[in-house]
């Protein structure tokens, strides 16, 4: 087992979400309104978080106003391995993502200017010790932070447009998997921060009656580059046979680079009476753009040939030779995915508003191509949310998410017929749960 099967992994991380989101390793939090609808946004403008979903809906939010909110994401994820071994489960972990946004213009003006700040990637997972695919993966620690300046301008009362500068400003993972060296156990940490990128998140928001509007939306790709990784080793052995062992193991940099799909939306609205608002989207994520993933090594990624020649001392002090290797590349071979939302909310008073919503996400993982990080597959997601509205300008969000992937298999032949045999093959279950609460505040 080499250092490449981990950062091979490793590199899908840098942008893996927790289990609760959409296809791949794409997220869908993005507010708690629309969280306690399924997801739906696209052809609606509920609040704030239209920057989010359709930036192009955000001059149709009539007042100004801040908002913030946080979700507890807990993934329940299994494995039972493919030669019938006991089931393993992860050590649960919570991921926190969070969103924050304000949006404000001149009142009756035809332009809102805005900013949001929110979290589409994050992950915390760490399996049970001694499972099957511990030489791939133990656990991993993903962080991130985009922040997005936004301008929507109303062409006319029934249509605007808008955009966003999408910046990933922060972004950091850790990756940890054991070692089965000839000495004995082993193990290895990744760390690492991506650089400052840029995209763009555009819509269109058209509204042609007060009883149905229609958005459409799109988010650029963005290319997720690690310059200069870290790689700590520990468990490498010492003594005679230090040398042979440990010169496989001499790469402490590494550079990748990770193409953040584009994704293209539509959604409509429809407003049958001045209490109920419903809402269904639908969603293309152009992920056949992320067919491999490469890494730059500053020394040895782990595929050296350590073999010692005839008149060679085992230390290697004399004589000899390995083979290095300072490139590696891992098939991914995704394909584009589809999402499907539907949701809904009544306003049972003045303060009370209550929200009910459905999603089907298609996954965007071959079978062959799973990794223990992302055990993707088809998803149904049910949630449930409301609002109560405390005073005039300040109120209270709280949504809930259920997520169930559906149970996903591949053998060791799957591996064999496609080339991943640096993945592990086996079954995977995944359940999510995902709490939310905010606050917003219109003025």
């Amino acid at each position: 087992m080499t250092v490449k099967t981990l950062l091979l992994a490793g590199g899908t991380l840098l942008v893996s979400a927790s289990a609760a989101s959409a296809s791949g390793f794409q997220v869908n939090l993005g507010g708690q309104k629309n969280i306690g609808m399924g997801g739906v946004g696209v052809g609606l403008s509920l609040d704030q978080a239209a920057m989010f979903y359709n930036p192009g809906a955000l001059a149709m939010v009539r007042e100004n106003g801040v908002q913030f909110g946080v979700n507890a994401a807990l993934a329940r994820i299994s494995f039972r391995g493919d030669n019938g071994d006991p089931q393993r489960s992860l050590q649960n972990g919570i991921v926190t993502p969070f969103n924050f946004y304000a949006g404000f213009g001149p009142k009756d003006a035809k332009y809102k200017f805005g900013v949001a700040v929110y979290t589409p990637y994050g992950n915390k997972v760490k399996y049970a010790d001694g499972w099957e695919g511990r030489y791939a993966l133990t656990e991993i620690n993903l962080e991130s932070v985009y922040v997005q300046p936004t301008f929507s301008y109303a062409i006319t009362p029934q249509l605007s447009v808008g955009a966003g500068l999408t910046i990933l400003a922060y972004g950091s993972v850790n990756l940890q998997k054991d070692l089965p060296l000839p000495t004995g156990p082993g193990h290895i940490e990744l760390d690492g921060k991506t650089k400052t990128q840029f995209g763009f998140n555009a819509g269109v928001f058209f509204k042609p009656s007060e009883k149905m509007s229609v958005g459409i939306s799109y988010r650029s790709q963005i290319d997720a580059k690690v310059e200069s990784g870290k790689i700590t080793y520990t468990g490498l052995p010492t003594g005679a046979s230090a040398n042979i062992i440990n010169r496989s193991f001499t790469a402490t940099n590494f550079a990748a680079t990770l193409p953040l799909p584009a994704v293209a939306s539509i959604g409509v609205g429809i407003m049958p009476t001045d209490k109920l608002t419903i809402g269904l989207d639908a969603s293309l994520t152009f992920w056949s753009q992320y067919r491999t993933l490469d890494f730059n090594f500053s020394g040895n990624n782990g595929n050296a040939t350590a073999t010692a020649l005839p008149g060679e001392n085992t230390d290697g002090r004399v004589g000899g030779t390995s083979a290095t290797s300072n490139f590696s590349t891992s098939k991914r071979y995704y394909q584009d995915a589809v999402a499907f939302r539907l949701g809904g909310q009544y306003k049972v008073s003045d303060k009370l508003t209550v929200r009910a919503g459905a999603a089907y996400d298609l996954t965007a993982v071959r079978d062959g191509y799973i990794t223990p990080e992302t055990p993707d597959a088809n998803r149904l997601g049910l949630s449930t949310g409301l609002s109560y509205q405390i005073t005039d300008h300040l109120g209270v969000d709280g949504s809930f998410l259920f997520e169930a992937l559906l149970k996903r298999t591949q053998t060791q032949q799957d591996l064999l017929n496609v080339g991943t045999t640096d993945r592990v093959a086996g079954t995977y279950r995944t359940n999510a749960y995902v709490p939310g609460i905010g606050l917003h505040y219109k003025f």
